[in-house]
């Protein structure tokens, strides 16, 4: 009976330590390529300015003109006259607040004026304009 071998049969096996391996990669490359953003998209091509320096913005207050001439203030749709409002409440917590204006690049110049004014008038002179 040596002759004769009874072969006994291995019993599958998961190998788990890899394949949690590879999960924990994934989800970290999910998380490593997720892009987060705060803002409002808004339906604007900002205008491409050679000489600007980079725009690099850590305020709080950002104010959008879209390719209508419709105003909004941190993206919410204003008047002129609430947008004088807001920017005098502004002025009133902190003088040096920058405030960027984001204008379509096809925006009139006189309602970029305007609210460049407004922000002049209002005390507000840290202001710029963001292009691309």
């Amino acid at each position: 009976m040596s002759g004769l071998r009874v072969k006994r049969r291995r019993r599958p096996e998961l190998p788990l330590v890899p394949l949690i391996d590879v999960l924990v990669m994934l989800v970290l490359f999910a998380f490593v390529t997720m892009r987060f953003t705060s803002q409002q998209t808004l339906n604007i091509t900002l205008p491409k300015v050679e000489t600007a320096g980079k725009n690099e913005f850590k305020g709080t207050v950002t104010i959008g003109i879209d390719n209508k001439g419709v105003v909004s203030f941190n993206g919410k749709d204003v008047t002129d006259d609430q947008l004088l409002e807001l920017l005098r409440e502004v002025r009133k917590v902190d003088k040096d607040i920058p405030v960027l204006i984001r204008a379509d690049e096809t925006t009139q110049l006189k309602k970029l004026a305007f609210v460049m004014d407004a922000c002049r008038k209002t005390g507000l002179n840290k202001f710029s304009l963001q292009s691309r």
